[in-house]
């Protein structure tokens, strides 16, 4: 698709919103840098879209960015970046119409909760559709993942845009309200435009709490109600919000952000107590808010809709031990008992978020207790539309996020766990990290008895070798609480490498034995828990042996968990980008392996994707019930036999791709040197001067692959424009095929082929080979340019072949129109971040000026920013 084809495919209202946003970029920039400044930028976007089209060589762009000052570098590299971010909202702004245009409640769109169930009734019955509605469990778990490049600052100013972009698109044409709306989106762009790009100081852990809870506070708390309706609706949309409701909350949030202290040295015990507090302040805010406001709509009059019996001793126990507060409820609103105890509920909430005790609520359950009295009581009285419309929502809310909002996780390394041990078990001098660990259970405990043991349970051990490794932990908080007040665990181990992930079944045998799991399996009818990592099993063993070994742990577990009569929920760390699990989580969920959903996905919302999923409430809706429709739709029958065919019929074909694939990957990371080289070619070592996150990107001191992270391998691979860990080995892997149509038909058959392929594809749409030449040349090693290259040539052109396509994304045409109509103005900020790149790596920026270095290095992180923006999920 060229690039004047795919502006002709876009939507008229989007092309408007993109030209409108541009020209008021450009009127900024004008303003604030004069015309010379908007004319560079001009200058060098011309030159960009020219090199796309071979008016203009790659020579020339160079030229122009040499010959821009630094500082003027700087400010077109900012502009850019400020252009990408204007250019998403636009994308998003035109998600949300097309959104709402498909939304038909005769006719529901793909991959909605209204579609799956309809499928599911056609196909299997009411009985089994009730069974799979009732047992579904969504379960994501927010991390603090450093790959979010924006900063919260840039983030709300976006959000501050994307208002008045809405407003002025309803105002109606020539009216002073679109008037005031064009001048308050100019302002908001200025503001933009003056608003730092990067961090000057590096975040702590309770900065990403607050960064991820603005979501919360600004959508999920809002939207989940409305998912449930939805699938209420679904079900029987005669009877919804009349009737009890048949749709059960599915949906419950985790998180590890200050929990998750593997290789992170600034999360501690303080850190993990004050997280959850902020977590409840939240939560309990906005349920405050929510009751208040319903509490003003009940208003029914007891004489037409009289108070339950139940209800009534409520208020009269309510008056005898709060007397001066009831006195004013029941003066505000005589005879209206069902708004008194929604009133009285309200004073209750902002009590227990202030700490007082004598009128605060002991937890969720009781609060949930007085809605439900006063929804029974509606009821009896016939009053069922108020019983089961706005009162079922905060209901809802309450069932889903309860006193503490999200379940905080707990992780860390089994080595660590090993070394406390030793030291404990031998009497030794106890030291920092080992009191830390004795610590952090302690405050578990705390968290338990203060807000319930759902809000923080579960364990997550870092590279699980074996049983041990898990026992550790119930060992260690004997240690930790030896007078029986040990806090209730559930210990999560967590396979990382290929070696792991085939060792896995054994590990969870050795699991059976031990006293903490047996109880645990007691107490929880047979549940268990197993997380499976995304990240490092693909920095491990390239991508396309993770994708096929993590489908056979799938399988394997799955197997297990029914010999052992275990309800089993496999938790998924995948991250945002392709290279470590990611790409669209709904398609994800319909390539694991059978069996291994039944009714229960849990996976990690890493980085960018919590502002990309949660931060518009319409997308944050459509994912939520993305994900659904996919759990739903992997737990019957139909796909999961279907699935398993595919997977006997393909398998041997499938087993020669990742042999040779994870052979070319294997030759490339273990060439000698390779560490140092890819250092050289990327901007790895300054990532960690934009201060994306609290948590260093290393696991030790080292400086080779193995305790690098695999979130700044895959966002520094990124910034090459080489995108490596998305496809590396995969055209190879492909080559050793005897079989073309073999491949062909698994890429037609297998879910989990056609997203190993398509998610390749996506990656290598991103990649630009002729800038990436020039970022690999940096490293002094034209064999491994060469191979490198050689290999995105043979994937390329044979992944065309498998798949039909006569270009990249072909059938994904608003992917690829996105893709092709960003890739000139990515290819501008990359031209500048060479610039700098060039100059650091060759020495060039030793002759300069403090000032000058100081503005080369600026110039280097303000376009690895812009570069992020451009691309998107990079990390």
């Amino acid at each position: 698709m060229t690039r004047d084809s795919a502006r002709q495919e876009m939507p008229d209202q989007l092309r408007g919103d993109v030209r409108l946003l541009g020209e008021m970029l450009g009127t900024v920039l004008a303003e604030n840098g004069g015309k010379d400044l908007l004319d560079d930028v001009e200058r060098l976007r011309h030159a960009v879209i020219g090199a796309r089209d071979g008016s203009v060589t790659g020579e020339q762009i160079t030229e122009l960015v040499a010959s821009f000052p630094l500082e003027r570098a700087k400010q077109v590299a900012r502009a850019f970046t400020v252009y990408f971010h204007l250019a998403n909202l636009a994308e998003e702004h035109n998600r949300i119409r097309s959104l709402r245009e498909r939304d038909d409640a005769d006719n529901p769109p793909r991959e909605s909760l209204a579609a799956a169930v309809r499928a599911i009734r056609e196909s299997s019955g009411e009985e089994r559709l009730a069974e799979l509605v009732d047992g579904m469990e969504f379960h994501p778990v927010l991390t603090a993942h450093p790959t979010e490049a924006r900063r919260r600052a840039v983030s709300t100013s976006i959000l501050r845009v994307s208002e008045q972009l809405e407003k002025l698109r309803a105002a109606h044409p020539g009216s002073t309200v679109e008037a005031e709306a064009h001048r308050r989106l100019l302002e908001e762009i200025d503001l933009l435009w003056r608003t730092s790009q990067l961090r000057y100081t590096k975040m702590d852990p309770l900065d990403e709490v607050r960064t991820a809870l603005a979501a919360f506070d600004e959508t999920i708390f809002r939207i989940i109600p409305e998912v449930y309706r939805t699938l209420d609706a679904a079900i029987d949309a005669a009877g919804s919000g009349q009737r009890p409701s048949q749709a059960r909350p599915f949906v419950r949030y985790g998180s590890w952000i200050g929990g998750d202290r593997d290789g992170n040295p600034f999360v501690t015990h303080e850190i993990t107590r004050e997280a959850i507090a902020i977590q409840s302040e939240h939560v309990l805010r906005a349920l405050e808010n929510a009751c208040g406001r319903i509490s003003r709509t009940h208003t029914e009059y007891s004489n037409l809709t009289p108070a339950s019996g139940d209800l009534r001793d409520t208020l009269a126990t309510a008056q005898a031990g709060y007397p001066r507060m009831m006195g004013k409820i029941l003066k505000r609103s005589p005879n209206e008992p069902h708004r008194q105890l929604l009133l009285l509920a309200t004073e209750r909430l902002r009590a227990t978020r202030e700490r007082n005790a004598d009128l605060a609520y002991p937890g969720p359950e009781a609060f949930l207790s007085d809605l439900r009295t006063v929804q029974e009581s509606l009821a009896a009285a016939g009053a069922h539309r108020q019983a089961y419309g706005e009162l079922q929502h905060l209901i809802w809310q309450a069932e889903t996020f309860g006193f503490h909002l999200a379940e905080l996780e707990v992780r860390q390394h089994s080595a660590v766990h090993a070394a406390a041990l030793e030291q404990l078990r031998a009497g030794e001098e106890l030291s920092e990290q080992t009191r830390e660990v004795l610590a952090t259970l302690r405050v578990i405990a705390w968290i338990q008895e203060r807000f319930g043991v759902e809000a923080c349970r579960r364990y997550i051990v870092s590279f699980t070798r074996s049983a041990e490794d898990v026992a550790a932990v119930y060992e260690l908080a004997e240690y930790a609480l030896p007078t029986g007040k040990a806090p209730v665990l559930d210990v999560i181990p967590l396979f990382e490498t290929g070696a792991d992930l085939e060792a896995s079944p054994q590990v969870l045998d050795g699991m059976l034995s031990l006293p903490g799991i047996i109880g645990r399996l007691d107490a929880t009818g047979r549940r268990l828990e197993v997380m499976l990592g995304y990240s490092d099993s693909a920095k491990d063993v390239g991508p396309v042996s993770a994708t096929l070994r993590l489908y056979d742990a799938q399988a394997q577990l799955a197997e297990w968990a029914t010999r052992n009569d275990v309800t089993l929920t496999l938790f998924h760390g995948r991250g945002g980008a392709l290279g470590r699990g990611g790409g669209p989580a709904n398609r994800a969920v319909l390539a694991q392996a059978p069996g291994s959903v039944d009714g229960r996905f849990k996976v990690t919302e890493q980085g960018e994707v919590i502002f990309a999923r949660y931060g518009q409430p319409a997308i944050a809706r459509r994912h939520i019930e993305q994900v659904g429709h996919a759990v739903l739709m992997a737990s019957t029958a139909t796909v999961q036999d279907r699935a398993k065919e595919a997977a006997t019929k393909f398998r041997e074909v499938a087993d020669t791709v990742a042999k040779a694939a994870h052979g070319a990957y294997r030759d490339l990371v273990d060439t000698p040197g390779f560490a140092a080289w890819f250092s050289q070619v990327s901007p790895l070592e300054e990532l960690g001067e934009l201060r994306l996150g609290s948590r260093p990107s290393r696991r030790s001191a080292a400086t080779g692959l193995d305790d690098l992270r695999a979130i700044p391998w895959v966002f520094a691979w990124t910034q090459t424009r080489v995108n490596l860990p998305g496809w590396y080995g995969l055209g190879t892997g492909l080559a050793a095929a005897p079989d073309v149509d073999a491949l062909r038909a698994a890429y037609a058959e297998w879910p989990l082929f056609a997203s190993l392929l398509d998610n390749a594809e996506m990656s290598l749409a991103k990649t630009d080979r002729v800038i990436a030449e020039r970022y690999l040349a940096l490293g002094g090693r034209p064999e491994l340019t060469e191979r490198v290259l050689a290999e995105y040539d043979r994937t390329r052109e044979i992944v065309l072949g498998v798949t039909g396509h006569t270009r990249l994304l072909e059938n994904r045409s608003v992917l690829s129109r996105a893709v092709d109509l960003r890739n000139p103005y990515v290819d501008a900020l990359s031209h500048l971040q060479l610039r700098a790149l060039e100059a650091l790596r060759t020495g060039e920026a030793e002759a300069l000026s403090t000032e000058d270095r100081s503005h080369l290095e600026r110039l280097l992180l303000l376009s690895v920013n812009g570069v992020a923006a451009g691309l998107q999920n990079t990390g």
